[in-house]
């Protein structure tokens, strides 16, 4: 990791929130939220928000960039993407097409982090086969990586028609920033060294150290294939208040929702408190906890993984508007100075060792 200081930023799903009287608010309102809770990313200075795409009722957003385009028209400096696009699901041209257009609203702020997606909803809505589930990532994310060249495209494949010099429109005036997200597939983090996208690692569960042979060969497939040094992000869910207690109280009934819910789709265990507290303590993907236990959390990951961004899933099930904007408070103000105070420090003592 160079010597810049590491990025911190946010992402969300548009989990359904809640409101002042805990019960459930509605998608459109849950939205409105989202916006605000960029708003104030940005006030409070950190680098990046992310906005998932999910087609499902647990999540309000299904159009990032309509979501993205209304926090850019608000916020000065953060970076706005998603979290991810699923690009299986989409087509190549119409995303590139979108974020070039987030990308000039948005002064040069926009970036894309494409992705298979954990979730498989979207495939039976837009009519696509999850038998071709892993072709129809390759070839669009082929025809993706042409149209970033912002030149007349020949392309062909099987699932998707062809392209014969095809111009797409709008130009960016600096190119579009995009990246890969990847749960933890060695042939996912070569192919996106192949194509030379950033990587973002999606630690969702158990120790980020475990991640450590990806980025060692995420790196060294980018010098094989001859792509430039490119940076790594991490994706982990995380909650800040004033005591580990209060944070843990305030996310853990969200977060054993959300659990549950989905564990009761793909054949997992109830979700309890038990294994809550595994996942919030050294060897967990949750940063869950007090200003100092999170930034702590973050600064041994970075280390660890060389990373050069940090992207907290903020919201984890549902939880109150106004808790959340507590948590992006302590975030900026207190946990990315914390941050980066604790990588100089080692820093140092490594240049003196």
């Amino acid at each position: 990791m160079d010597a810049t200081p590491v990025e911190l930023g946010l992402d969300t799903f548009g989990d359904i929130s809640r409101g002042p009287d805990g019960s459930l608010q509605s998608d459109a309102q849950t939205i409105r939220n989202v916006v605000e809770q960029a708003v104030l990313a940005d006030e409070v200075g950190l680098s990046f928000f992310g906005v998932g795409e999910h087609h499902r009722k647990d999540f309000a957003v299904t159009s990032p960039e309509i979501v993205l385009a209304a926090a850019a028209a608000r916020t000065k400096n953060i970076h706005l993407g998603t979290a991810v696009t699923v690009l299986s699901s989409d087509d190549p041209v119409r995303v590139y097409e979108r974020f070039a257009t987030l990308d000039a609203v948005s002064n040069g702020r926009a970036e894309v982090i494409l992705g298979r997606g954990s979730f498989i909803e979207s495939f039976p809505l837009f009519g696509y086969d999850l038998n071709d589930y892993e072709q129809l990532f390759e070839e669009k994310l082929e025809l993706f990586s042409l149209l970033l060249d912002e030149k007349p495209v020949t392309w062909s494949g099987r699932t998707r028609a062809g392209l014969r010099d095809a111009d797409v429109y709008p130009k960016t005036e600096n190119g579009l920033k995009a990246w890969v997200g990847v749960g933890g597939s060695p042939e996912s983090v070569v192919r996106a060294a192949r194509y030379g996208y950033g990587l973002v690692l999606a630690i969702i569960g158990g120790s980020s150290a475990r991640f450590r042979p990806f980025a060692q060969l995420y790196r060294q497939s980018l010098q094989e294939f001859g792509k430039p040094a490119m940076p790594i992000s991490v994706h982990s869910p995380g909650h800040v208040a004033e005591t580990d207690q209060q944070a843990w109280d305030e996310a853990y009934e969200g977060v054993a929702e959300l659990n549950t819910t989905i564990g009761r789709e793909r054949g997992w265990p109830a979700y309890n408190r038990l294994r809550f507290q595994h996942d919030v303590g050294p060897e967990g993907a949750m940063y869950i906890g007090s200003p100092e236990t999170v930034a702590t959390k973050i600064a041994a990951t970075v280390r660890t993984l060389g990373a050069s961004r940090f992207q907290m899933k903020f919201a984890s099930g549902s939880i109150s508007h106004d808790r959340l904007m507590s948590s992006i408070e302590l975030y900026g103000t207190r946990v990315l100075p914390l941050v980066r105070e604790m990588l100089a420090e080692s820093d140092s003592d490594a240049a003196a060792s």
